[in-house]
Order: structure tokens, then sequence, then C-alpha cells
């Protein structure tokens, strides 16, 4: 992505997504400027460029999940940053099941709204990720994200109880990257790659596989 994105018609053109999926990303770019005026969702100085800080950066998260994805789960999801706007992308294939988990209950209502007025089907569970992760085993999820919730070392404890077998975790991660995977392999093992973010040169995205507590030895 070698220009900033500015406008629903280069989002289009970028991500090659279908003009009612941008159409839904217009109501929600409205209803967020509204429900910033009574709760924090993003940054301030990030409102008047929402389409790259907010809708690129977390479009770019599909391009490392596998085709195949059906289950997604999207921690701490706050302003629905990756995860409901990976789930309007993803409304446009029918079969995939989102979830967004949010302790915030004002910041789960506004992911609530955003979903009612785009007419996307997303779950939103307005509760604790320690809590939701002791009932997780049930369903096996395929692709786990979240965006500047946790360093990697917690985040990783946070979201071990939901990972399976198949499970990919895709992480929004800032400059320091690197040193929270070194970090984090002190207590975990973990197959990883660092990518570019398509929105932020000195940002990274974190692509983790088969995630287990370190045994020594």
């Amino acid at each position: 992505m070698g220009t900033r994105i500015t406008s629903a018609e280069e989002f289009q053109d970028a991500f090659r997504v279908s003009r009612e999926t941008c159409e839904r990303l217009h109501i929600y770019e409205t209803v967020l400027r509204t429900w910033q005026r009574k709760i924090n969702l993003v940054a301030p100085s990030t409102l008047e460029d929402v389409w790259h800080r907010h809708f690129a950066d977390s479009a770019q998260v599909l391009r490392f999940a596998p085709p195949n994805a059906k289950v997604w789960c999207d921690v701490g999801s706050g302003g629905g940053f990756p995860g409901l706007v990976l789930a309007i992308l993803l409304a446009e294939q029918g079969d995939a099941r989102v979830t967004l988990i949010e302790s915030d209950t004002r910041k789960a209502a506004f992911l609530g709204e955003v979903a009612r007025k785009t007419g996307v089907p997303v779950e939103i569970r307005a509760d604790r990720i320690e809590k939701i992760a002791t009932q997780a085993k049930s369903q096996a999820i395929d692709v786990i994200t979240s965006r500047a919730l946790a360093p990697l070392p917690r985040l990783l404890g946070l979201v071990e109880p939901l990972f399976s077998p198949r499970t990919v975790a895709i992480f929004l991660k800032g400059r320091e990257a690197a040193a929270e995977v070194r970090e984090a392999e002190r207590e975990w093992q973990f197959d990883h790659r660092l990518e570019p973010s398509l929105t932020d040169a000195e940002a990274r995205i974190a692509v983790i596989r088969n995630l287990h507590v370190r045994t020594e030895g």
C-alpha cells in the first residue's frame, strides 16, 4: 500500500471489497464519530484519519488468515479494531462467525450499535477474556486477533486457552514487536513471523501458531 487510504473509494481499490462493504464502513464511521463524543473509543488525533489508521489497519489482517478460516475471535475489541472491521469484510463470504470480546460494557454497547446498523452478524461478549477462556474448549477457533490490548507475553497468556492445533493468532503490534517476541519466548513456545504493516512503517504484525507453555528441558 504505497499511499494513505483517505476515503471509501481508496479503501475499495486497495482491498478489493464491494460497494456494500464500504457503505457499511461509512455507517461505522458515522456511529464512531457520534459515540466518540461520549466515550473514548480511539485516540482523538486519529479520528480524521479513520480510513487509514483504523479501517485499513484492521483490514490488512485478512492477508495472514487461512483462506478457509470460519471461526474468528477478537480479544479486547475496544472500538472494534480489528475485529468488527474484519466481521464487516467477512460478511461478503457469508459463513464466517466472529466473536468480539470486550469487558467495558459501554464499548460493548457501541459494538452492538455498529453491528445492528450495519446488519453484520457478530457475537459480542461483554466480559473479561480470562472468564470466557475457561469456556472456550467447546469450540475450536481458527483465528484470534487483537490490537493494542497488552504486551505479547501477557497477551499470549490471555489467549492460550483459546488455542487449538489449527489456531493462528494475528496481532497488530508496534515498533517493539521484536522485543516483545524475545520476552515472550522466555515463558512460551510458539512459531511466529513478524510481517511489515501496510499502514505504519514502524509497526509489525505478529502471526503466531503452535502456542504452548515453555517446559524446561
